[in-house]
């Protein structure tokens, strides 16, 4: 394991920061988790670490959590492209999409899916909500050979899990008339393994089914007002 310092340490803790902060969580919550999650992956070692003893600093043996044995580190998620025809990268949502417009969900569109992926989940999020982040749509269990998603649709194969409004599927935007505007950011993942969840899932689920199996993310955000 890297040392609290050293440079193998901090890219890890890089890497985690730019995870947390790709889902939307605001920047003084993403230094927080990024730093108790190297807590719980580094804890400090004991003054005399017997892992220490076999050899020079720097150098393992055959112990327990040696990357010679274990699993390789897993590389930094790909990017997938993840678009819609409805809207580009950080500009208006139609109002046909939000919830007092017609509540239909909007087309999306998504490639460069690799190889080894089980399955594709898709979570949409606002984190601009007055009581904090609000869960607006969860897919899991898309098949990875889908490609997108047609308007006011559940994508082919996969499974409507529950949003913030407590309802299966879409639920649009609604936010408070007045208020800035609010971000909506679409994710979607590329995972390794099928994740388990049924029917009704979060997007807490999906992003803990998800960490530590995603191969590939995308992530495309959209602004609505009233």
């Amino acid at each position: 394991m890297p040392d609290p310092g050293s440079h193998q340490y901090d890219v890890r803790r890089a890497r985690l920061r730019a995870e947390y902060d790709d889902r939307g969580v605001p920047d003084q919550h993403a230094d927080q988790r990024a730093n108790e999650r190297l807590e719980r992956e580094y804890p400090a070692r004991p003054k005399g670490d017997p892992e220490r003893a076999a050899g020079p600093k720097g150098t393992r043996g055959t112990s327990r959590g040696d990357p010679a044995i274990g699993d390789p580190p897993r590389p930094v998620a790909a990017e997938l492209e993840l678009r819609s025809q409805a809207f580009s990268d950080h500009t208006l949502i139609p109002d046909r999409y939000s919830r007092p417009g017609g509540n239909s969900s909007p087309p999306l569109e998504w490639t460069r899916v690799p190889d080894g992926t089980e399955e594709l989940a898709l979570v949409c999020e606002d984190p601009d909500a007055p009581g904090g982040t609000f869960t607006h749509w969860v897919v899991t269990s898309i098949p990875p050979d889908t490609g997108g998603v047609a308007e006011d649709r559940l994508p082919a194969g996969g499974t409507p899990g529950r949003n913030d409004f407590d309802e299966l599927g879409w639920g649009g935007p609604q936010p408070p008339a007045g208020d800035d505007t609010h971000r909506y950011f679409f994710r979607l993942y590329a995972v390794d393994r099928p994740l388990g969840l049924g029917e009704g899932a979060s997007g807490a689920d999906v992003h803990a089914a998800a960490e530590d199996h995603t191969l590939a993310r995308g992530t495309l955000v959209g602004l609505f007002a009233r």
